[in-house]
């Protein structure tokens, strides 16, 4: 068996050729490339290229947010809050956070008989400025996040619905692509925290380069 020489500074960009070689003849759209492969390089996984869904302009859009800054992201979990590039985030001037163990969101769940993920969508709607949420666990999260959203609560910049699992997590995709916001969603069970973490990583990694490249 032959392994590749590789320095360790130099896996990931050898990872992304071979996620391009394997594409083959496959064409992403220029504006969404390197977001889908970074979801493949994330989980390994080649189906990203063909369920990945994008709103009208989102990408532009999203970009342009956060661009000037003072934006949030709300994670439903800690695991994708830790998965999101601190660095990148700072040099934007962006925030993010995960309500999933503070105490008003447990008590409020528990009041309600819903889920924590649910609790956190409700206390999104409270934050000012620019507000992305990212759902990589929880389909409860996306389906309160479309009640809000039609009862005039929270207007979000951005939905990266990537939620994984069997129960309702089709069906909430699914709700969110109707629901008349911004999202980026991969129909089907697959996701995850680290998915929605890579999508953030992403779109902040295409301002941040295009920074470092006019220097």
């Amino acid at each position: 068996m032959n392994l590749e020489n590789v320095l360790p500074m130099d896996i990931e960009k050898r990872s992304f050729e071979i996620i391009t070689e394997e594409l083959g003849e496959l064409k992403l759209d220029p504006d969404k490339e390197s977001i889908i492969k970074r979801c493949i390089h994330t989980a390994a996984d080649f189906d990203y290229a063909r369920t990945m869904r994008f709103s009208d302009n989102v990408v532009a859009d999203t970009l342009a947010i956060m661009k000037n800054g003072g934006f949030t992201i709300v994670t439903d979990t800690k695991m994708a809050q830790t998965g999101i590039n601190k660095a990148a985030l700072a040099k934007l001037n962006g925030n993010a956070v995960c309500f999933m163990s503070d105490t008003d969101v447990a008590a409020r769940a528990k009041e309600a008989g819903s889920t924590r993920a649910a609790a956190c969508m409700e206390k999104a709607a409270t934050l000012k400025g620019p507000v992305i949420i990212a759902v990589g666990n929880a389909p409860t999260a996306l389906v309160r996040l479309d009640e809000l959203v039609k009862e005039g609560k929270i207007k979000p910049a951005l939905v990266i619905g990537v939620p994984v699992g069997f129960v309702n997590v089709v069906q909430s995709k699914e709700i969110i692509m109707s629901s008349g916001v911004p999202y980026i969603v991969a129909v089907g069970r697959k996701g995850g925290s680290n998915v929605a973490a890579a999508i953030c990583n992403a779109l902040m990694y295409k301002l941040t380069s295009e920074q470092m490249n006019r220097k």
